[in-house]
């Protein structure tokens, strides 16, 4: 986890040192000011020798003018190199999550990737920033507090000898009673960022079934789960406060009683004496701040050991060393495929699939819900790898493709496709971000989204809210039609993606995908018999295996499946 996170200090490394350097500095000036006010008590003050208090508390100014110029720049230098680190983990989470497949999406939720990329990365950041600054300040202030200690009154600083280990002993047992607990409380995040996360994305159906109060008490657990977690653990801190204050009141008390003595005997200067409560107090007070600093890395690692899971998944898909950069047309090849999600499932999500598609054929998929339709032809632009078998693409392997060649010559649209916060004109651009007004339009007519857009105040400038909120469901699928034709595809796959629109239009749409792009080869999966029934071949799937394959009129004679699903659709339409 170390090593991971500290590659990612890069640029800011000088800046990490340095601040180190300044504290250094301003540790070593702090903690020998009680000592030089000790000499001005017993010098000056006591002897009545104005002209020594006036020379020595010149000096004493300065000095503490030069720790505080020391610990401004440490504190600027520690905030600026904490917040570039924390840029740079972000970054580095966000570039490695682009290059994951779906494989690897599956092991995060999305909730949990936010949570990682917020909360986690301002844990580390605000350890990160204590550790060059505090973490050096506080061991620096102890080791000198108690070297002026010792050279003041050797015999009274044997107590420090004695306090210390019992407050740090004390400090570590409150810490390991504590820390089991954070872990916990980062994955209560994680479910109250998915709480959060589908209500405000389905509000328009919470709104719709009334489910305003069932969300607020999913919320209200999540949050409560944290809050339960994190007062659990503050309980067992809030010792520490405890634990200081006992530890520095008999500190203090035992000074007070043996430095009498010494005052008493000779031995020791009322000034001294004076610096001795400062040191000890900087004794404890650096203990405690080390106890802090403790219990915010622990805090810290478990937020790292996080984070540095993103960074060091490795993306199950890769291009190959010396990959194909051309594809020359949409034929598509299904070689004894086998898949499953994850090796450890007992079953395959596909089962041996062999199929061969044409280039320029129209093939259409149907089956049960759960049949693996959409997974079939996921395989097709590697979005998951086959677990035996291949995929060949134009006679060669999909694995043997530049992963942007095949994915633009594959272009797929889901039912569920998103647009993202931008013109209408943005989001067709996806497709191909130097296509032309005219290529975008002649896109948009062949996926009969051009009337609509006319129609809207600014057209194709129209501004589409996140998530597409302000279009219809059928706008919007027609608009990711549209999207994904400005690629110029040499495959394309329509997975249920004109279920909103209407069977006038739907019939429009395929008639022009017919039309203008005979070519292409075409792969609709579609639960309406009507949407495929016109399709070269039409391919029926259950249970992760290809059923049958044939034409709508054979596959209405052979094929029970494929005949009850089409006979009750007819009987749904009268």
């Amino acid at each position: 986890m170390v090593n991971t996170l500290r590659k990612s200090i890069r640029q800011y490394k000088n800046l990490s040192l340095l601040s180190p350097l300044f504290v250094i500095g301003e540790a070593l000036i702090e903690m020998l000011i009680p000592y030089f006010v000790g000499i001005l008590i017993d010098k000056g003050i006591m002897k009545g020798n104005l002209a020594y208090i006036n020379k020595w508390g010149v000096l004493l100014l300065i000095v503490t003018l030069i720790s505080l110029c020391l610990g401004g720049s440490a504190s600027y230098v520690s905030a600026h190199a904490a917040a570039g680190f924390a840029s740079n983990l972000r970054k580095d989470m966000f570039y490695n999550i682009q290059d994951y497949s779906f494989e690897n999406i599956d092991k995060f939720s999305s909730s949990s990737l936010v949570t990682r990329m917020t909360t986690d990365v301002n844990n580390v950041q605000m350890a990160y920033q204590m550790l060059i600054r505090i973490a050096v300040r506080a061991p620096m202030m102890l080791i000198i507090s108690v070297i002026m200690s010792v050279v003041i009154s050797p015999r009274l600083s044997i107590i420090f000898a004695v306090i210390a280990p019992v407050f740090a002993i004390l400090l570590t047992l409150i810490i390991k009673w504590a820390y089991p607990y954070f872990p916990k409380v980062f994955r209560g995040y994680d479910k109250m960022n998915q709480v959060v996360r589908e209500n405000v994305r389905g509000i328009r159906e919470v709104k719709t079934y009334v489910q305003e109060k069932p969300q607020v008490k999913k919320f209200k657990k999540a949050s409560g789960f944290i809050y339960k977690l994190f007062a659990a653990a503050q309980k067992i801190l809030s010792l520490d406060a405890f634990v200081v204050v006992a530890i520095l009141n008999i500190s203090n008390l035992a000074i007070c009683w043996f430095g009498a003595h010494e005052i008493v005997g000779g031995t020791l200067q009322t000034g001294q004496l004076i610096s001795m409560f400062t040191y000890s107090n900087s004794v404890l007070f650096s203990l405690n701040i080390l106890a802090m600093i403790t219990t915010q890395l622990v805090v810290s690692s478990a937020s790292g050991r996080r984070i540095a899971d993103v960074i060091n998944e490795k993306p199950t898909i890769k291009n190959p060393r010396k990959p194909l950069k051309q594809l020359t047309n949409g034929e598509v090849v299904f070689d004894h495929v086998n898949f499953k999600y994850d090796p450890a499932d007992k079953d395959l999500a596909l089962n041996d699939i062999n199929l061969d598609i044409r280039p320029g054929e129209t093939i259409g998929i149907i089956g049960k819900t759960g049949s693996s339709k959409s997974t079939l032809v996921s395989m097709i632009p590697r979005l998951y790898d086959v677990t035996s078998g291949a995929v060949r693409v134009a006679g060669h392997n999909v694995k043997s493709y530049d992963l942007k060649t095949l994915r633009d010559n594959v272009a797929m649209v889901l039912q569920n496709n998103v647009l993202f916060s931008g013109t209408i004109k943005d989001n067709l651009k996806w497709g191909n971000e130097n296509a032309t007004d005219d290529q975008i339009v002649a896109a948009a007519k062949i996926a009969h989204a051009d009337d609509f857009i006319r129609e809207m105040p600014d057209q194709y400038n129209t501004m589409v809210e996140q998530g597409g909120n302000n279009v219809s469901g059928g706008q919007k699928q027609r608009i990711t039609i549209a999207r994904a034709l400005l690629k110029n595809p040499k495959i394309l796959i329509l997975d249920d993606s004109t279920s909103a629109v209407d069977t006038d239009t739907e019939r429009q749409i395929r008639q022009a995908l017919a039309r203008d792009m005979p070519n292409t080869t075409k792969i609709i999966i579609s639960q309406r018999i009507v949407s495929i029934k016109d399709a070269n071949r039409i391919i029926v799937m259950n249970d992760g295996k290809i059923q049958d394959i044939g034409t709508h009129d054979e596959l209405m004679k052979r094929n029970d499946l494929y005949s009850s699903i089409a006979k009750f659709q007819e009987e749904q339409g009268k």
